[in-house]
């Protein structure tokens, strides 16, 4: 049994007899979502054979397992990233769960700092692309039984989703940007060289996770919808220096209406 096989019995049973539909990953400071979620179960990582605590404030630990309108939602509120030691087959094991869950829909959230200068701290971006600079993918070594070899990342980003998002943002009057997200191994924060380079990338947002999630994701014929929230902006675009309590600070404050755009979304699904 594979390590996300395993993990997926474990939770199956704590689930009620629901089947979810859909997996949200939570990023820094967005764990509010879970809160909107009701007739919930939560389920420790500790009870989840490969699952790991995670130690980065802002992701709490647990799945959440109830209902977000109208439909049944595995919520996932702690992320465990590259940079706290994990290699890239244990960031993406509760992506592979997911699918082994017989979930077909991925949205990601995550905190960033704003590459383009005109992403203000506050700024909700659709991802409508990303480019992986982390060094690592989840795909290396022998094929996981369930990935592709080979996947198609051509519309990494599900193009059906990313349409249905910018009708419900524009409905509800929430103001959301759009653009590529670039993700890198961390922890440190970018320099402004790096920064001045990412933007001639094409690069529009930067943060430390998400890439390898949606490559596992796609590996599974697995549909993706991703949201960073600008929480401030790149080292070098202004004088100001970075913190992790202005990134958590920023999310939380700009939570409630990426939570609004993903409730929409997952209404009209």
């Amino acid at each position: 049994m594979t390590a996300h096989e395993a993990a997926a019995e474990a939770i199956r049973p704590r689930l009620l007899g629901r089947t979810p539909e859909v997996a949200i990953t939570l990023g820094s400071g967005l764990g509010g979502l879970a809160s909107r979620i009701t007739s919930a179960v939560r389920i420790p990582y500790e009870d989840i054979p490969g699952f790991h605590a995670p130690s980065v404030e802002g992701h709490k630990g647990e799945l959440v397992c109830g209902q977000l309108a109208g439909k049944t939602v595995l919520a996932q509120s702690g992320r465990f990233h590259m940079y706290e030691g994990y290699s890239a087959q244990v960031a993406v094991l509760p992506v592979r769960t997911f699918h082994a869950l017989g979930i077909q829909t991925l949205i990601v959230t995550n905190a960033a700092g704003g590459v383009n200068r005109s992403f203000g701290p506050g700024t909700i971006m659709l991802i409508n692309d990303h480019l992986n600079m982390s060094g690592r993918t989840p795909l290396e070594g022998p094929v996981v039984a369930g990935d592709q070899r080979f996947p198609d990342m051509t519309e990494a980003y599900d193009k059906e989703l990313q349409a249905m998002a910018r009708d419900v943002a524009a409905k509800a009057g929430i103001a959301m940007a759009e653009g590529v997200y670039l993700a890198l191994l961390g922890p440190s924060y970018e320099t402004p060289s790096e920064v001045r380079m990412f933007e001639r990338f094409g690069a529009d947002a930067v943060g430390m996770s998400t890439a390898v999630e949606v490559i596992a994701a796609r590996a599974r014929g697995m549909r993706c919808l991703g949201f960073s929230t600008v929480t401030n902006a790149a080292a070098g675009t202004t004088a100001a220096l970075l913190s992790h309590a202005e990134v958590m600070a920023v999310a939380g404050q700009v939570g409630g209406r990426v939570a609004t755009i993903i409730e929409g979304v997952i209404a009209r699904m």
